[in-house]
């Protein structure tokens, strides 16, 4: 029997009660960005529309961009997108994808170690912030009670590239590959809190300099907020390009009606499909709940 390959499964931020499953981008232009997604990162273009396209990896959709020409540009003192970050599936695959950025040219707006994780930052061609990572192992993270170590080091990246010979390639995202997280530009920490950990049931593993990071089943972090750039922010003007709405997966029936009845105790309205219901946070983003 072949063993697995670990490239095409899915990693611990994607076996958790609670994951991202999605997220929706507004973008003016469709072309553009859906290239970026495509020839950048290694998405496969799933449907395209005049209105829209959606893209993935391992047939699993997770990016829909939302064609929007008359849209004002995305506003970094509002709340909306600080990053998509994108898990590859073994640092191996991470080493594959820097030797394409390299040698494609792409500019890279930063890259960390943060002792989960190792980290590359970069954004799309309106703005939209999109980190490329791969976690350790999940053995080694150091945790102090419910209080997660997370670093913002200098990366080695000549120590990454050995997992691969020079001559690797990139040949599009591996089947693996899953939005890791999402981080959001906030208006205040502590309603952001309210709202993910309180009414959604996220557990805060982190706190860091006007920044908090929440996660589901002890990962790392599903979803952080910020107000590096956002303090005060109020409702999110829904005419911008950027964040358009995100989705979680809900793995088990029973934590998909615990979510629900906590989020009406919350006073949340809720609109509900047959497989999925949707609440907005504090800022007016829609959060889509759905069963996996």
């Amino acid at each position: 029997m072949d063993a697995p390959n670990p490239s095409a499964t899915p990693t611990f931020a994607s076996r958790t009660p609670l994951r991202i499953g999605a997220i929706g981008v507004k973008v003016r232009d469709l072309d553009r960005v859906t290239a970026f997604y495509r020839d950048v990162l290694g998405l496969a273009v799933l449907d395209c529309r005049a209105d829209g396209a959606t893209l993935g990896a391992g047939g699993v959709p997770f990016v829909h961009l939302e064609r929007s020409p008359n849209a004002k540009p995305d506003d970094t003192r509002e709340a909306g997108l600080y990053h998509t970050a994108f898990l590859m599936p073994t640092r191996a695959d991470l080493a594959r994808w820097i030797l394409h950025v390299a040698r494609t040219k792409v500019p890279l707006t930063g890259a960390s170690d943060h002792a989960v994780s190792e980290a590359f930052y970069l954004d799309d061609p309106e703005g939209n912030g999109v980190e490329v990572y791969s976690d350790r192992a999940a053995a080694t993270w150091q945790w102090a009670g419910n209080d997660l170590r997370m670093t913002t080091d200098r990366l080695d990246v000549e120590d990454i590239l050995r997992e691969v010979p020079p001559n690797a390639t990139f040949p599009g995202a591996p089947g693996g590959l899953r939005i890791g997280h999402v981080h959001l530009r906030v208006g205040d920490v502590a309603h952001a809190e309210a709202f993910y950990r309180d009414a959604l049931g996220l557990d805060v593993t982190r706190h860091r300099h006007g920044a908090s990071f929440l996660s589901s089943g002890r990962y790392h972090h599903h979803i952080a907020g910020n107000v590096w750039h956002s303090a005060g922010a109020g409702l999110r003007d829904q005419d911008r390009a950027g964040l358009s709405w995100l989705a979680l997966e809900v793995a088990a029936s029973d934590t998909f009606d615990q979510i629900k009845a906590r989020l009406v105790q919350n006073g949340k309205t809720l609109s509900p499909t047959p497989n999925s219901i949707e609440a907005t946070d504090p800022w007016g983003t829609p959060v889509r709940l759905l069963r996996a």
